[in-house]
């Protein structure tokens, strides 16, 4: 059967050269007569996979030699503990609410310290990014932590907020690698790698060194102390290997397309040819605020439940899946994250003129 083109939110698409090279490399990796996924951690052969992939990881974003990179398990969720348990010094945070996952991220951090709701674009369905430019920071907030790119409401920050002096936390999982980042401004990135870098089952967080503390409450889990993770290089217990190796292959997969630069270029160009004709179509419309859109995840609608379930049906058997959007929603959604080439953005953009013809 033949590959579809795959909109699916997460997991996603990977390069098909990636998952050639991991089918190829499946039974004996470079020589070594076995696979990555059953070599042992310690060992050499996967020591240079993991130093490898951050290497190219540190190469790729700029990564200053004052950041940790950690690869972790427990997905981006697991995260929304670990942070306020490793950054709240004072007990105090603030949280800028633009969709679900920065909402569980706050209502977790509010099991461990005070945590302030300092602007929020749920009165619209987090239809946009509200104004973050003269926010109320807390005076003793130990971070001011976002999600930068809301996958389920496609929405993206293109300017980040003034923290006033705070640190910055971003939530990176569905828009990382996408364009350029300047990781300094920021004291802590994370991101679960299922949507634009690799399986499901990986976590990655760039930490800033001053931010690793050694003074936490003995209460917090071992494993969840970024120090653990950090003194241990990831290796504290078995780490996630294969889908630590898959990363380290789109990695360099990223090198080979020419870096971030030429990511955004190739995402900026798949995004406009679907918005422009969103915002032709006399079927189809996009829901989000046109300055806060995503780059990676976009929302339509017909405005009529039946004919989006028709045109879902309908796309899913023309081979182009995983177009329905989040069940907190509805509509549909296309992700169109590195991985998805031009052509299946174009061949999409065909299909919903036909399909608009024929329902209109």
């Amino acid at each position: 059967m033949a590959r579809v083109y795959n909109f699916s939110a997460g997991p996603s698409i990977l390069p098909e050269v990636v998952l050639k090279q991991a089918a190829e490399e499946m039974l004996d990796y470079k020589g070594s007569g076995q696979s990555v996924m059953e070599m042992s951690h310690r060992s050499k052969v996967y020591d240079n996979i993991i130093k490898e992939a951050e290497k190219d990881l540190r190469d790729l974003m700029n990564i200053p030699d004052n950041y940790k990179v950690l690869f972790l398990q427990g997905g981006a969720s697991q995260q929304f503990a670990a942070i306020p348990m490793n950054l709240m010094k004072n007990g105090v945070a603030d949280y800028i609410i633009t969709g679900q996952w920065a909402k569980k991220a706050y209502q977790e951090a509010k099991k461990y310290g005070k945590a302030n709701v300092v602007a929020s674009s749920e009165d619209k369905t987090f239809s946009y990014i509200p104004d973050v430019s003269d926010l109320p920071i807390s005076d003793d907030a130990d971070y001011v932590y976002i999600c930068h790119n809301n996958t389920i409401y496609g929405t993206a920050y293109h300017e980040l907020p003034n923290t006033k002096g705070k640190i910055l936390v971003a939530d990176m999982s569905s828009d990382i690698l996408s364009q350029p980042v300047n990781v300094e401004d920021y004291g802590l990135i994370f991101f679960g790698v299922q949507k634009n870098v690799g399986p499901a089952g990986v976590v990655i967080v760039i930490i800033r060194e001053d931010l690793i503390r050694d003074d936490l409450d003995e209460k917090v889990p071992t494993m969840l102390k970024y120090k653990t993770q950090a003194d241990a290089d990831s290796l504290y217990n078995t780490p996630p290997c294969y889908g630590i190796y898959i990363c380290g292959l789109v990695f360099k997969w990223v090198k080979s397309m020419g870096g971030l630069d030429a990511m955004k270029i190739h995402n900026e160009k798949k995004a406009k040819i679907l918005y422009d004709f969103l915002d032709s179509s006399k079927l189809f419309k996009g829901t989000v605020v046109k300055k806060d859109r995503s780059l990676m995840n976009v929302p339509f609608v017909t405005g009529n439940d039946e004919l989006d379930a028709k045109f879902v049906k309908e796309a899913t058997e023309a081979g182009f899946v995983n177009l329905k959007g989040h069940r907190s929603v509805g509509g549909m959604r296309a992700s169109i994250y590195n991985a998805m080439p031009i052509e299946g953005v174009e061949k999409l953009v065909q299909f919903m003129k036909e399909f608009e013809e024929k329902n209109a």
